[in-house]
């Protein structure tokens, strides 16, 4: 499989012969990330019983390939956001209790050009936005892995709450799947709750 089937396919450990897809129904809010956070999906998508990171969480509408929206909830300080691939020669930005909207998105950043190994990467608009009423930032991005002629789009929605990250990512290729699908990605994205009574003060 080649590197750049998505950031998921380059976290996905492999997966054992049980790993599979379930299917989450439109219009029920689910939580998502082994978290508290929850979120509504206008539409059904398939979730992968395997996760990008202990905190982490991909669906696909088409294939992780194709469509990857991936979620990352309620990571603490001094932790990565994705799985290490090579905790001691590739170490990946950790978050920091104090993150600045730029921290985030330099964060995200950073990790995916050691994960896909490219320094193809290009951050577009960066703005303002909320996370499930807390205040965040909204990213869009492009990259290319270097074995990999398909261009890919992506935007991703974060914030630090209680001083620790949530993230979701959305990334397909540019040609007609990032247009396609980017509208209810967006609708999960902006669904997302984060119960005030979950929220964690790092001490």
């Amino acid at each position: 499989m080649k590197r750049a089937t998505l950031l998921a396919a380059a976290l996905l450990c492999a997966t054992p012969a049980s790993a599979g897809w379930k299917l989450v129904p439109a219009g029920t809010p689910i939580a998502v990330a082994k978290s508290s956070m929850s979120v509504r999906p206008g539409e059904a998508w398939n979730r992968s019983t395997e996760r990008p990171s202990k905190r982490g969480e991909t669906w696909t509408l088409d294939g992780v390939a194709l469509s990857d929206l991936s979620f990352y909830a309620a990571v603490p300080p001094g932790e990565a956001i994705f799985r290490e691939r090579d905790k001691k020669d590739e170490p990946l930005p950790r978050v920091a209790a104090g993150m600045l909207p730029t921290d985030i998105v330099a964060a995200v950043e950073g990790s995916y050009r050691i994960l896909l190994r490219t320094s193809l990467f290009e951050v577009e608009e960066v703005a303002p936005a909320t996370l499930g009423g807390h205040k965040g930032v909204r990213f869009t991005y492009r990259f290319t892995t270097q074995d990999d002629e398909v261009r890919r789009r992506g935007e991703a929605l974060a914030a630090l709450v209680g001083g620790r990250l949530y993230l979701m990512t959305f990334d397909a290729p540019a040609i007609h799947y990032f247009d396609a699908r980017i509208a209810a990605a967006r609708a999960v994205m902006d669904s997302a709750v984060i119960p005030a009574a979950s929220v964690e003060v790092t001490r």
